[in-house]
């Protein structure tokens, strides 16, 4: 089975992680310090918090920007559904914006009249988490202006999208954001194992994220609510969890980060490949913004159906049934049973639904090679003639 993503593991990174087993710290050490300065100073942003997965990250973001019930977080409908439920997780209720048919990100076009018709209802969104869909960031600039306009916060969920860029700057430097989430997953581009990132430029908003991803906890005097007793003294001064992120996982991620432009670069080598080779099959491959450089997580094909006798089904079916590790990448949140008890049902966004019918994730992963690429065409030339 060829696997649609697949973590790149060498000698050096086992060397980090083993050096942090031989070491006096496994957790709360050095080395989760080291790693968020490195991650924060590669992407030009002012703060980094690690915690141990990218859905940790989201729900202390959302808290940090004290979203709570009675608000309304909205999100894209293709997405996996962390984008969605750290909002349900402060207690506020959800709420989705149709995508562009050719990004697959959210549509600037349907948020500015969503958002006109929310202003008249009196619900407008107070955070709205902009997804990087396969690692192409979204019309930031755009969303950044309705922003200002409308006066909500911004979340991007950069998990599939670390080392790309968004108009020549890196994708993490929240320069149209409140904050950016990195995911570390082992399928991400850079793996720290499971782990996760929030990264913003207003040290309160970082501040508050910090306490939170350990219980809510803090030795600073100038934080605490009262005397502190002496050196020992620790106060809880928040509502927190414990979201940490180990010196294992941060030692890994260390030295997978200086792979990180190699990794991107190759990933886009293989998409343009995949470009190549796909141009004559009856299917649409990804559509790229000239204002971004895609860290190209994923390879997302849309199937032209009204061309080919197979149905979306088939076509997967055969491809697993060679051995290609496909995958759908996703099924829209608001199709979701948990969702639907909310009152959505199909029909509600439209481009969404029309995106699920047609896509398909091919292999894509950095250590991939031409002639397991050319394995990946060939099946899905077979497929698609079926």
């Amino acid at each position: 089975m060829i696997p649609y993503g697949q973590q790149d593991i060498q000698q050096a990174d086992i060397d980090a992680v083993v050096g942090v087993l031989r070491s006096d710290f496994l957790t709360q050490g050095p080395v989760v310090p080291q790693f968020e300065t490195a991650v924060a100073e590669k992407v030009g942003a002012s703060h980094a918090v690690a915690v141990n997965s990218a859905t940790s990250a989201l729900h202390i973001a959302c808290a940090a920007l004290e979203l709570q019930a009675g608000d309304w977080l909205w999100t894209s409908p293709v997405t996996f559904v962390a984008s969605a439920n750290c909002g349900l997780y402060c207690g506020a209720s959800v709420d989705f914006v149709d995508i562009d048919p050719h990004t697959y990100n959210i549509s600037p076009v349907a948020l500015e009249a969503k958002l006109e018709k929310a202003e008249s209802d009196g619900r407008l969104p107070k955070v709205l988490v902009a997804v990087h869909l396969c690692g192409q960031p979204c019309e930031m600039e755009a969303i950044h202006d309705l922003a200002q306009r409308y006066g909500f916060k911004i979340i991007e969920d950069a998990s599939h999208a670390i080392g790309g860029n968004y108009q020549k700057e890196r994708i993490g430097s929240c320069r149209y954001s409140d904050i950016t989430v990195f995911s570390f997953h082992p399928v991400k581009i850079v793996t720290t194992a499971e782990g996760g990132m929030s990264l913003t430029n207003d040290a309160k908003l970082a501040e508050r994220m910090q306490m939170l991803r350990s219980h809510g906890i803090t030795r600073d005097p100038i934080l605490m609510t009262k005397q502190p007793d002496g050196p020992w003294y620790y106060q809880q001064v928040d509502l927190g969890f414990n979201y940490r992120m180990t010196e294992l996982q941060a030692a890994l991620g260390l030295s997978q980060l200086d792979r990180l432009e190699a990794y991107v670069e190759r990933r886009n080598e293989l998409a343009a490949r995949y470009d190549s080779l796909l141009r004559e099959l009856p299917l649409v491959t990804p559509w790229q913004h000239p204002d971004a450089y895609s860290g190209r997580h994923l390879y997302v094909i849309r199937l032209r159906l009204d061309r080919i006798e197979s149905s979306h089904r088939d076509v997967f079916m055969s491809l697993r049934d060679q051995g290609i590790g496909v995958n759908i990448h996703y099924i829209p949140v608001h199709l979701q049973p948990w969702y639907e008890k909310f009152g959505f049902q199909p029909g509600d966004f439209p481009e969404a639904e029309a995106y699920y019918s047609q896509a398909i994730s091919l292999p894509l992963f950095p250590t991939m090679t031409e002639q397991q690429q050319n394995e990946v065409v060939d099946a899905l030339r077979l497929s698609l003639e079926k």
